[in-house]
């Protein structure tokens, strides 16, 4: 297990990103060689070390000094006493270090009391100043707008990054994506910038072009992006299009990773008898993962199959699932113990000369079971809910599957309740108090036969408990094409003006959410073929008293971020809308906003969601939840 800190009043996930950033490893491993074989008391007035210990393993302390008056003497954790830092220079010590990565303030502020022992801080570890556009605390958490991208350039296969500047929304002048890219080997192939000058400028990072500008090999690795530049939060949001080349139908799409790691992950499904699941290890560090760290078993199950081989650093490894798990098959649901060692992993499946990628979702080992959540106020109705659309039923076959995203869960006591697009209640269904290790999926066509959306509700009739994090797995496919995506998404507490804790949620400023940013990307044209964009809105109520049809407004962006056009539509409540802009834009707008073109989907009365891929023609067809900002 990668013991370290992601969360905490430290900012422990800013911490984390700033000692794994790529481009401080080479600097710590020049700490750990100058530290080798020295016998170093800590000097950590910030709570660094675990975080530190846990990334780089060959530091470790043999003493820890403290300003804390309260703390000299009691214990420290390593079979000693924790000492004055005033009386550093009389610790049996070769050297200090000082957990800051403000070194001319710890030599003036230590100088005096360590006599001749040599100091040594986190200085060494600090990006260039070239990072750092704005005057603010080198921990900020908008100076670490950090992320990893799946990015895959093979003779079959290719990807693309498509985003916007977002952050021009809360003030950022301009903004420097710093990009480099890691083969499967974890070697560098390249490094470089992508400046976006505009407010609300489209950003699109195609594998196919990186490949062209390098003269690179084909390869399939990991983007590592630092958005340089960001104001108003640190999130780095993106939808990664995957693509199928030289006559190969696949067509899918993901989107971004958490930027942090985790012990466990969940929604990996098992594979089905004609499918291959390969599960997308990629290491987001530069220190070795060990072999056995990261296991698999199946959810609710204590059956761990541990991953046999080492992964190097920034290593992409591609584990056949079923190889690994050989009894277990669709329905069954796998988690991944991953120690954290992994950002968001993703997994691929071949099914009948196609492939379709999703996201696994960290599983929360800080949530537990919620009394409260039986007893919530009638002023919040259903209370939390997870909304997911149910196509053309005559089109597609649409399945749903409850996973458990906490650690602690045990049971699922869930309903499905069932809408049609004019946001009529069409049926409710009672799954009943699922057990963790549930292994069924439950097939929506057969609950609606015309296309609406459903949404997974509590519902404690047969007892059970909660934990305010209620997901599933929804996967679709054609019924005439048999192409097939699917994608997870976890449920809110939606349109409520009542609010219970941090619900509902806002994409800017405290609760309740109520107002709607969505990006839709444009489509594209792919090896002579146009793919058009999609996404189905969704207008989901916890309490439907009191709501009126939504007032949405679809702002149409060129790729340099200027306006061109404006279309209006309305949703019901409980309601949902098949979006798709080549319907509602004449086709010289769509031209005119080009690749790298977008849809803003606005509402100031609600907040709607969604989810959007692309289609073609031929019946092949992505989908995902979207990001909004």
């Amino acid at each position: 297990m990668l013991d370290i800190k992601t969360f905490g009043p430290q900012g422990g996930n800013v911490l984390y990103k700033a000692l794994s950033h790529p481009l401080i490893v080479e600097e710590m491993k020049t700490l750990e060689a100058a530290l080798k074989g020295k016998r170093v008391a800590f000097y950590d007035p910030d709570e660094y070390a675990p975080t530190l210990c846990g990334l780089y393993p060959a530091i470790q302390p043999a003493l820890i000094l403290t300003h804390d008056s309260e703390q000299v003497g009691q214990a420290d954790g390593l079979g000693g006493q924790k000492c004055a830092i005033v009386h550093a220079a009389n610790c049996d010590v070769d050297a200090i270090l000082a957990l800051s990565f403000e070194d001319a303030k710890m030599r003036s502020r230590l100088g005096a009391f360590i006599g001749a022992i040599p100091l040594y801080t986190l200085g060494i570890a600090r990006l260039p100043d070239m990072f750092f556009p704005y005057k603010r605390p080198y921990l900020d958490k908008c100076n670490f707008a950090t992320n990893f991208a799946f990015f895959r350039e093979t003779e079959h296969f290719s990807t693309r990054l498509v985003t916007a500047n977002y952050w021009s929304n809360y003030g950022a002048e301009s903004l420097r994506y710093w990009l480099r890219l890691y083969d499967e080997q974890g070697l560098i192939l390249a490094e470089w910038h992508h400046d976006v000058e505009n407010p609300a400028a489209g950003v699109v990072i195609d594998s196919q072009e990186v490949r062209e500008r390098f003269n690179l090999p084909h390869f399939t690795g990991q983007l590592f992006i630092h958005v340089i530049g960001a104001k108003g939060h640190d999130v780095v949001k993106y939808a990664l299009d995957s693509f199928g080349r030289k006559g190969d139908p696949s067509l899918s799409v993901t989107h971004d990773a958490n930027a942090w790691p985790s012990m466990r992950f969940a929604t990996l499904p098992a594979p089905d008898d004609d499918e291959t699941v390969y599960l997308w290890l990629q290491n987001s560090h530069g220190t070795t993962i060990p072999a056995g760290a990261i296991t698999l078993n199946p959810m609710g199950e204590d059956e761990h199959y541990p991953i046999a081989q080492p992964i190097g650093p920034y290593e992409t490894v591609a584990l056949d699932v079923g190889a690994l798990l050989p009894k277990w098959r669709w329905p069954a649901q796998l988690e991944l113990r991953s120690g954290q060692h992994l950002v968001r992993p993703r997994y691929e499946i071949v099914q009948r000369g196609r492939t379709r990628i999703a996201h696994m979702n960290v599983e929360r080992a800080n949530l537990q079971p919620d009394p409260a959540l039986r007893t919530m106020s009638p002023l919040l109705g259903r209370g939390f809910v997870l909304p997911f659309p149910i196509p053309n039923p005559a089109l597609y076959e649409s399945f749903v599957q409850p996973n458990p995203m906490s650690e602690a869960l045990t049971h699922m006591p869930l309903r499905l309740d069932v809408f049609d697009e004019a946001g009529q209640e069409c049926g409710q269904h009672f799954l009943g108090n699922l057990p963790r290790n549930y292994q069924g999926a439950i097939a929506l066509h057969e609950l609606l036969q015309k296309p609406g959306h459903a949404e997974l509700v509590y519902d404690f009739r047969d007892g059970g408990e909660a934990d305010g994090w209620p997901h599933a797995l929804m996967r679709y496919r054609h019924r005439k094409t048999d192409h097939a995506a699917e994608t997870s998404f976890g449920g809110h507490i939606f349109n409520t003006m009542m609010t219970w804790r941090n619900e509902p949620q806002s994409y800017a400023g405290p609760p309740p959410g109520l107002t709607t940013r969505l990006f839709l990307k444009l489509g594209q044209t792919l090896d002579s073929t146009m793919l058009r964009s999609f996404c189905y809105l969704i207008y989901p109520t916890s309490l439907r008293e009191g709501r009126a049809p939504s007032q949405t407004r679809l702002h149409l962006h060129v790729a340099d971020g200027a306006e061109l056009a404006q279309a209006d539509i309305t949703i019901q409540p409980s309601g949902s809308y098949l979006l798709q802009p080549h319907k509602l834009f004449d086709a010289s707008l769509l031209d005119q906003a080009g690749e790298g073109g977008y849809v803003l989907i606005r509402d100031l009365t609600c907040r709607l969601f969604g989810y959007h891929g692309l289609d073609n023609e031929a019946g092949g067809f992505s989908l995902d939840h979207m990001f909004g900002f």
